[in-house]
């Protein structure tokens, strides 16, 4: 029987698709190495939208024209590949958001302002990014529900030992986590989270927008409540994303936003809502954004998620043991296996303003900050940390002048 050879990316190929690698900065190549905050994106989506404004814009499901026809079989289109993407029952459950964010915002309004009450707990987990552990913490205050925190071990991957501690506080109604944490790459056990989670009569509402671009997600896989993701960092535009939610709970829940297309019928006495999934879709969607959305699924499809995903575990591998060269360099994180393509370091002496503005001088783009994951940082006793991500378009190269690029910030500060 033959052995079918698994897909590789070819990474030094992909970067023709991607016009910024054209353009140098400071005189050098551009390393980007920021894409955990936003992806660069494809001629192949650029030219999607240009077309779609060019030929087809017009508002979805209102017109009866040819125009509007069009632009909404784009619109809908896009909807039913984010549905393929994550393996969602259903194209009605993937509403189209601004991004993430706001999608994570949309379940802590419409679920949890009606759900929650004193003697109820909320938990997160200490790797969040602000977006799904402030409006949790706000909806908790609001409420008079606990707020709980799942913490990490010193390698920081969740620490399991305290759901029992957790479930004996009250009543655990939801549990919120990323599935891979933006500022350490770590990969979280969502199943397992999902299947406490449940136990306790709780939604599990998952942060997918550091996983979406990176790897395979399957939404009934994982047995959660809600997923949110955007489709910046995943080669797409900014200004849309989606938030997938079983179909029992969305039409449980109240409406987010209100006024036009969210509405069945508008009395003086009484406003009705709209089906799913246009009842949280209120006012004129994110359009061409939407068809842009799309041609990026397709472009990371062709591509294959699972190649990308093997593709940054290579590159962490490298990138760890060539940072390790480095005295006086502080990683953090887990091993290659149980990350993502992130790794986030510091360097003895230097804060990572100093690091990142140096590096930038050699063409190198980096985060540094504290990603948006203050109380991570508290845990790591720090205030912020140096962040290189990777992704499709990623090459070694760009690794060895992250390398070189922090030895002139050593010598410097020497």
């Amino acid at each position: 029987m033959a052995v079918q050879a698994k897909p590789k990316v070819d990474a030094h190929r992909l970067r023709a698709d991607f016009p910024v690698f054209e353009h140098p900065v400071h005189g050098k190549p551009l390393a980007y190495l920021d894409s955990a905050v936003t992806s660069q994106k494809p001629r192949q989506v650029l030219d999607s939208m240009r077309d779609f404004y060019e030929t087809s814009y017009a508002n979805v499901h209102r017109g009866v024209y040819t125009l509007s026809e069009r632009a909404t079989a784009g619109f809908e289109g896009a909807r039913e590949k984010v549905r393929a993407l994550v393996n969602a029952p259903e194209a009605r459950e993937v509403i189209f958001t601004r991004n993430a964010t706001e999608g994570l915002n949309l379940v802590a309004y419409a679920w949890g302002l009606w759900n929650l009450g004193p003697g109820d707990v909320v938990v997160v987990t200490e790797l969040e990014h602000h977006s799904n552990f402030v409006p949790w913490q706000y909806m908790a205050r609001r409420t008079g529900a606990d707020f709980r925190m799942i913490r990490l071990d010193d390698g920081g991957e969740l620490d399991l030992s305290s759901l029992d501690e957790l479930a004996a506080a009250g009543r655990v109604r939801v549990v919120a986590a990323n599935l891979v944490s933006n500022a350490l790459g770590t990969v979280n056990p969502i199943e397992r989270l999902a299947a406490w989670g449940h136990e306790q009569g709780a939604i599990v509402v998952v942060d997918g927008a550091q996983a979406a671009p990176h790897k395979r997600i399957d939404v009934q896989a994982l047995d959660c409540d809600f997923l949110a993701f955007s489709a910046h960092k995943l080669c797409g535009p900014s200004g849309v994303g989606a938030l997938w939610g079983k179909a029992e709970l969305l039409e449980a829940m109240e409406p987010f936003n209100l006024g036009g297309h969210m509405i069945r019928k508008v009395r003086l006495e009484e406003t009705t809502w709209g089906e799913l999934p246009h009842k949280f879709e209120a006012g004129t969607s994110p359009i061409a954004e939407a068809v842009g959305f799309g041609a990026a699924i397709d472009y990371l499809e062709e591509i294959g998620l699972e190649a990308i995903e093997e593709h940054e575990r290579e590159l962490t591998v490298y990138a760890l043991d060539r940072l390790a060269e480095i005295p006086g360099i502080k990683l953090y994180g887990p091993p290659p296996d149980r990350r993502a393509g992130i790794v986030s370091f510091n360097v003895e002496g230097v804060h990572p303003h100093d690091v990142a503005q140096i590096l930038d001088l050699e063409g190198v783009a980096i985060r540094a900050g504290h990603h948006c994951c203050q109380p991570l940082m508290t845990r790591l006793g720090v205030s912020a940390t140096n962040r290189a991500s990777f992704y499709l378009y990623t090459i070694t190269e760009e690794i060895d002048s992250l390398v070189s690029g922090l030895h002139k910030v050593k010598k410097l500060f020497g």
